[in-house]
């Protein structure tokens, strides 16, 4: 699978337990947070969202007004493949 350097970093952060959220306000607008376990946050555009979206490797949990992504069994599995670093990932099969 084809990845680009950004999805790649952003599956790499929920592998190694960064959290990412998608924020929406009351005006309509949206914005994608990677929040690192260093406490750095790192905004996230939507083009890439769409992308990791599209090849199903995150899904949310449908929330509102912050919705938590999550990586699907395959993200999981491409995430790891990645990484030779500590897996925490918070994924849809660990969740809630």
């Amino acid at each position: 699978m084809k990845l680009s350097d950004t999805q790649q970093h952003v599956l790499l952060g929920l592998v190694r337990g960064a959290t990412l959220k998608a924020h929406r306000y009351l005006d309509g607008a949206k914005s994608y947070k990677l929040h690192l376990l260093d406490g750095a946050v790192e905004t996230i555009s939507s083009s890439t969202m769409d992308a990791l979206k599209d090849k199903g490797l995150i899904d949310s949990n449908k929330k509102f007004p912050a919705a938590t992504y999550l990586l699907t069994e395959q993200g999981r599995k491409v995430a790891e493949s990645l990484d030779s670093g500590p897996i925490r990932p918070l994924s849809a099969k660990n969740y809630g």
